[in-house]
């Protein structure tokens, strides 16, 4: 028997073990009580924004329960508000979870398509006295609605006869008023402890183009009175949502036991996820979006999966993630560490090992012969069987500026004056002579090398570290993009020294290097592909600016968590 998988942010210290999904064993138990034949779930986004890793934990959760379990899940938008909605988003939503590895079960699904069944169901609830038309102001219906401590009070209007509300609605759905001037209500309990129970509204006017019914409405639904009744239109068995959602799950049942609706889905909420050093309410992406803080809504610092995608982490990194974190009820913290070991922990079997000296510093190894040139061949994985890489030895070099230093600390095991190091891959040289301009900044490394090192230490000398380097004159000139986490602060929206998010906007998310020169290796890359870099980190081929023999690589993270120390 295979050990039980504990939920690794439980803080149970004894005990039985925590699933990590409290999903699944609801699930089986409804298959194998008959209770359903087939699982059915929905991801249902808004085409407002981008998605974002947030997002993602919902994907996983719908779309892998419905897979573990043999069943099939719809992607459905909800389309309710065309004044916030873009085709745009559309697209990035539908690429975003076929990125994942997802596929939806039929066509791609909008609330709006069942706009005309929901608008009957409104006039049977009209003409069962369980709705009416309000004319409160919106600053009235504020008023009336009361608070936590107390209640609501009736609208003045919500004792119109049948008759008249059917009159008012009609209007409303033929366009003769503006804008916020009326709205359809649901009549329920305005003295209720749960503020969605007090009389929540169903349909506003907005007078609005929208992407995929045209011009047919002006009256659109409200999200509470559109959700339950979609899935109960596509049969969905368990309907999943986060925590946030569980105080409207009375009002989602109110509408399905009050209509005809042909099933009757049951609501399910876990907590969603909470990621430090991350933004991911879609309105505040957007503003740094239309503000310009990031340059798009993919940008690799935004947390969005575009710009998740973007910054070379992978599908299987994201889904190990959602997975590792857990499906449960209690809400958190999840560190941004976790979620960067996952990419670590992928990239390290599956990215080819290459070289690339992100600030150049030209060596002569004076003793090479002029003209010569060896053709070396370095692994292009330690461990996995990815064939060999080549990797031409010449008499000039490049390596990194910081691997050099005239008068280095105690513990430095790079190069230094007369001191030796190990080429990656290649032989042992000396530094015999630093090269300046008129500055005094080093220009140039005059070294010489040892014919006798090539796979094999000098005898009775010892040898600091191993360096990278690349040959000057097949090497491939490239830009190198360093990200880094977008915010400052692990709670961005909270921290105590600012005013606002935008305040903890880290000035050093970006740093863009040019002229760095890359192995011959990575001239062919194409976007998206990825890899270590030697003693620099994971990157990868930009998948928008990155072009064969022009390569662009992003940063995806460093080799070492450098925010934890």
């Amino acid at each position: 028997m295979s050990k039980p998988t504990v939920d690794p942010t439980s803080n149970a210290k004894s005990g039985p073990a925590v699933p990590v999904n409290f999903l699944r064993p609801i699930i089986q138990a409804d298959l194998d009580s008959g209770k359903h034949t087939q699982i059915v779930t929905r991801f249902p986004p808004e085409p407002n924004g981008y998605l974002h890793i947030g997002h993602a934990k919902s994907i996983c959760v719908n779309f892998g329960l419905a897979q573990e379990f043999g069943g099939v899940t719809h992607l459905r938008f909800d389309d309710t508000n065309p004044a916030k909605e873009d085709q745009e988003y559309i697209d990035a939503i539908e690429a975003d979870v076929k990125w994942l590895g997802f596929e939806w079960s039929g066509e791609v699904r909008y609330a709006s398509q069942y706009f005309d069944q929901l608008h009957d169901w409104a006039v049977e609830l009209i003409k069962a006295g369980k709705a009416y038309v309000d004319d409160l102001t919106p600053e009235q219906a504020k008023e009336y609605r009361g608070s936590l401590t107390e209640p609501g009070k009736n609208s003045p209007f919500r004792d119109r006869s049948v008759e008249e509300n059917l009159d008012w609605f009609a209007r409303m759905r033929a366009g003769e008023f503006a804008d916020g001037a009326r709205v359809l209500r649901a009549k329920i309990d305005m003295a209720s402890p749960n503020m969605n129970l007090r009389d929540p509204i169903m349909y506003r006017i907005r007078h609005a183009h929208h992407h995929q019914t045209g011009d047919k409405w002006c009256i659109y639904p409200n999200y509470d009175f559109t959700h339950g009744q979609s899935d109960a239109i596509e049969g969905i068995t368990h309907s999943i949502c986060t925590l946030e959602f569980e105080s409207h799950r009375p009002l989602y049942e109110w509408f399905l036991d009050a209509l005809p609706v042909p099933a009757h889905p049951r609501q399910y909420e876990f907590s969603r996820l909470n990621l430090n050093y991350t933004i991911t309410s879609k309105r505040k992406l957007k503003q740094l979006v239309d503000e310009k803080h990031v340059h798009g809504w993919d940008d690799p610092r935004m947390s969005t999966l575009s710009g998740f995608r973007r910054r070379g982490y992978t599908p299987k990194s994201i889904r190990n993630f959602c997975e590792m974190i857990g499906t449960n009820r209690s809400d958190g913290v999840v560190d941004f560490g976790m979620l960067e070991f996952s990419i670590r922990d992928d990239l390290d079997h599956t990215a080819p090992r290459a070289m690339c000296v992100l600030r150049p510093l030209k060596v002569v190894i004076t003793n090479y012969p002029e003209g010569q040139v060896e053709n070396l061949e370095l692994p292009r994985h330690p461990k996995e069987d990815m064939g060999v890489r080549a990797l031409p030895f010449a008499r000039e070099i490049y390596i990194d500026r910081d691997d050099f230093m005239e008068e280095p600390p105690k513990g430095y095991k790079r190069l230094e004056p007369a001191g030796e190091v190990r080429l990656r891959g290649s032989y042992v040289i000396r530094a015999d002579e630093a090269i300046k301009d008129a500055d005094g900044n080093i220009v140039e490394l005059r070294c010489s090398y040892d014919p006798e090192t090539l796979g094999k230490n000098p005898e009775g000398r010892k040898v600091k570290g191993v360096i990278h380097w690349v040959p000057a004159a097949a090497s491939v000139e490239c830009e190198v993009r360093l990200y880094d986490r977008l915010f400052r602060s692990a709670n961005p929206e909270k921290a105590e020294d600012s005013a606002s998010f935008l305040d903890n906007i880290n000035p050093d998310s970006l740093q863009v290097l040019t002229g760095c020169r890359a192995e011959p290796s990575l001239g062919n890359a194409q976007p998206e592909d990825r890899f270590q870099f030697e003693r620099e980190g994971y990157f990868v081929a930009d998948l928008k600016d990155s072009k064969p023999g022009q390569p662009v690589f992003n940063r995806t993270v460093t080799l070492r968590d450098s925010w934890g120390q």
